[in-house]
């Protein structure tokens, strides 16, 4: 009736998964999964299923339905989920593109102890700025930032081991299995530093080098008339920026800045008739857009990066040593510790309160993959599905009030509204995007006989009343915001009450020593994202300098005015149209990057096209953050293959299916006027109707992806088609299209109700079993 049980609780550690398009060996299979089993039960003994059998084995009879009251004793019990010591380490491989090192020892303390400077620094901004102004700062900052990412992140440049890998698996790049780098910096890493901190240093150099240098305001006074050797350290900072994201990213974003220089330079010899000539820049023109003025590396992004993102993964950080991951996924876990879905609803839930605090995708996916994948396990999930499921609820962390990813601190920036505005426009896309990833765990639960699985937690009450004050600093952020006061002191003052709260935990008391842990741990978080923002300059100074912005959007909607005439079907068109080709970017870019390229050019055109300020912003926003789930990178699907040992590209696909409604509500919320609403902008009642239909669709459409509508049965291959139909005439928010949809949804679920009958007279089978599961799962 249950499981024999660790005396721990403690999940074990994930192993590495095949090659992508490796199967294993049956035999291989069922070893590691029988090593699993004993790893969770914590010895040598076989783990027992509730009917008596040893796991993977049973029939349909068996294991295939039961009852939606499924109390204690009628599934597997699981021991209280517990976090293995392996799973910060390894969500610090995710955090960022590529992996850092792993500093020990003396050059371990040297960086630590400049991380800590460059975040005492960006704190006493907040409250003291400095009075030469936020570009003075953000050139400190840099400083501060650069040198270290050359220490932190290793060149990788063995091109021998490259060429092994692409013979022996078919790709240059490492598999999934992503460990910890802990090579000491080399000579050259430290020269790169050095030059980093003059290059950064050399505007604010107060002492006249011949005709440069000479203090601050020398060098704005010299904006536009650059000398030879402002033009040389500009230029050395423009490469170790291309270099530093290239450690940090990889190639692609590099080789997207030097498309855009390229271009800049080059686009004066194009033929004046195309639509993207301009009169050309030279180089000392470039350098100097990029290296003295405000739209360059010291731009917008940095900006952004600088004072906000850095004070929150800071505030993340200390959240994170203060007990508050652990506390959110127990909490989980007890809410659902004795529903059918109980593993499901864990991770979906764990993955939501998680990403609260955090504002990786991968790395969320990581931490509650780490706890949840037993139970998921356990209940009968095969690791493609799970690592769907993880994927499609850790990815939340960059969609999930109130601390979105990077990007949307800079839509507050570009259009000049709060930060509590955007999380206003991102409450209800974010409610609808959770209520889509449940409905598919309930639809899987049901269509594929998920066996019940009881977690043995205690109850979330209690859970509540003793470390509910996790609670506390985000309501303070957002109860702050709401007074007025600025989103940078606001999670400061929040970061603060979480230091003093974890007093009253005494096994994650912040002493001293733990505070300056966390303030570096913050500062590092950020090294990759300061130097993605700062190489974003590149982009948004060269389209500034050229006019490729407006001439780009215009190409976008002459390519949809070409099929068609109709000014509704061409807004239509151009949003598919900017969605692909969102989509392709965030395929090689970062989400910051992404979106700065994506605002720049396809945001003008949509906003031509009558759509709303706003509406484009986070339409733009979204299809940015959705790279992290779109194959064939899709990096938090990469996470989620890490942790359960799926196949790569399975677990893709299956992370697609369940992050399906974020890719709809997006295009729901452009091509009509009524889609504000989801935005929450409007009266009341144009943000419940839009809210309630749009609600419907990602039901509606859930019902075709799953095949299976709860309560009733499957549906087939003509009621799913229908369902598909009549989901996406929801998304056009008038009356019309709705009508239509609802139509369709109503014939669909009729549809199902007769193959229900139909099935009964037949004396059909009710549920799969967790063999049906696998089989939709690869």
């Amino acid at each position: 009736m249950s499981t024999t049980r660790s005396s721990d609780g403690s999940p074990p550690t994930p192993r590495k998964p095949p090659h992508e398009g490796e199967r294993a060996a049956p035999g291989d299979e069922r070893a590691a999964r029988d090593d699993g089993e004993q790893a969770e039960t914590g010895g040598g003994e076989q783990a027992v299923r509730h009917d008596g059998e040893p796991p993977g084995t049973g029939s349909r009879e068996q294991s295939g339905h039961h009852g939606e009251g499924a109390g204690p004793d009628d599934g597997t019990r699981v021991g209280r989920p517990a976090v293995p010591a392996v799973a910060p380490e390894l969500a610090a491989q995710f955090e960022d593109e590529k992996p850092g090192r792993v500093l020990t020892g003396p050059v371990g303390l040297l960086v630590a102890g400049a991380a800590v400077a460059v975040g005492v620094l960006a704190l006493w901004q907040v409250f003291r700025p400095l009075p030469q102004g936020s570009k003075y700062y953000l050139i400190i900052f840099l400083a501060g930032i650069l040198p270290l990412v050359f220490l932190a992140y290793p060149a990788d440049l063995r091109l021998r081991e490259r060429l092994r890998r692409r013979r022996t698996t078919g790709t240059a790049e490492p598999t999934v299995d992503r460990g910890p780098i802990r090579a000491r910096p080399t000579v050259a890493d430290w020269a790169l530093a050095l030059l980093a901190v003059a290059a950064c240093l050399y505007p604010v150099l107060p002492v006249a080098v011949g005709s440069g240098g000479g203090g601050y305001d020398a060098f704005l006074d010299r904006q536009g008339l650059l000398v030879p050797l402002d033009l040389v350290m500009g230029t050395v900072l423009l490469l170790l920026l291309l270099e530093a994201c290239r450690r940090t990213t990889g190639w692609v974003l590099p080789a997207v800045c030097v498309l855009f220089l390229g271009y800049g330079y080059y686009g004066g010899l194009l033929p004046q008739s195309w639509p993207v000539a301009h009169a050309g820049l030279d180089f000392s023109q470039l350098v100097d857009a990029f290296y003295n003025s405000d739209s360059g590396f010291y731009g917008t992004p940095l900006d952004v990066a600088a004072s906000y993102i850095v004070l929150f993964t800071i505030y993340g950080a200390v959240l994170d040593l203060s007990g508050a991951g652990r506390f959110f996924v127990e909490l989980s876990a007890a809410a659902f510790r004795r529903s059918r879905t109980a593993a499901g609803r864990t991770a979906v839930a764990s993955g939501f309160l998680l990403g609260t605090v955090s504002g990786s995708g991968a790395a969320t996916t990581v931490s509650i993959g780490a706890v949840t994948w037993p139970i998921l396990r356990r209940a009968g999930y095969p690791p493609e599905r799970a690592g769907g499921m993880l994927a499609a609820a850790g990815v939340g962390a960059i969609l999930s009030p109130p601390t979105l990813g990077a990007a949307a601190f800079i839509i507050a920036e570009y259009l000049g509204v709060s930060y509590l505005q955007v999380l206003g426009w991102a409450t209800v896309p974010t409610i609808l995007y959770y209520l889509g990833i449940l409905l598919s765990v309930e639809i899987d639960a049901r269509r594929s006989g998920v066996r019940p699985v009881v977690i043995d937690a205690v109850s979330p009450w209690r859970l509540l009343a003793r470390f509910g004050y996790h609670f506390a600093s985000l309501i303070v952020i957002v109860g702050l915001l709401a007074v007025g006061v600025s989103a940078t002191r606001a999670v400061v003052l929040a970061t603060a009450l979480a230091a003093l709260l974890s007093l009253l935990d005494r096994a994650h008391r912040l002493t001293p020593l733990r505070l300056l842990t966390a303030l570096a741990t913050g500062v590092r978080g950020v090294l990759a994202v300061a130097a993605v923002c700062a190489a974003a300059g590149i982009i948004t100074a060269t389209t500034t300098k050229t006019g490729l912005g407006p001439q780009a959007a215009a190409l976008l909607v002459d390519g949809a005015r070409a099929v068609t005439s109709d000014p509704t079907l061409v807004l239509v068109l151009t949003a598919v149209l900017a969605a692909i080709a969102l989509s392709l970017l965030g395929l090689a870019v970062p989400v910051t990057a992404s979106f700065v390229i994506g605002w720049v050019i396809i945001g003008p055109a949509l906003i031509d096209l009558g759509v709303a300020v706003p509406a484009a912003a986070m339409f733009v926003f979204y299809f940015a953050a959705l790279s992290e789930v779109s194959p064939p990178t899709a990096l938090a699907a990469v996470a989620a293959a890490a942790v359960t040992g799926g196949r790569l590209v399975p677990t893709m696909w299956q992370t697609l299916r369940y992050a399906l409604p974020a890719y709809l509500t997006p295009i729901a919320f452009v091509i009509t006027p009524a889609g504000l609403g989801l935005l929450g902008i409007g009266g009341p009642g144009r943000i419940a109707v839009a809210g309630l239909v749009v609600a419907l669709s990602v039901a509606v459409l859930a019902v075709a992806a799953g095949g299976w509508l709860p309560g009733v049965g499957p549906a087939g291959a003509p009621e799913r088609l229908l369902a598909a139909l009549g989901g996406v005439a929801l998304l056009w928010l008038d009356p019309v299209p709705v009508a239509i949809g609802v139509g369709l949804a109503a014939v669909a679920v009729a549809g199902v109700f007769v193959r229900r009958g139909t099935a009964g007279r037949d004396g059909g089978s009710r549920a799969g079993s967790p063999a049906d599961l696998r089989e939709v799962g690869q």
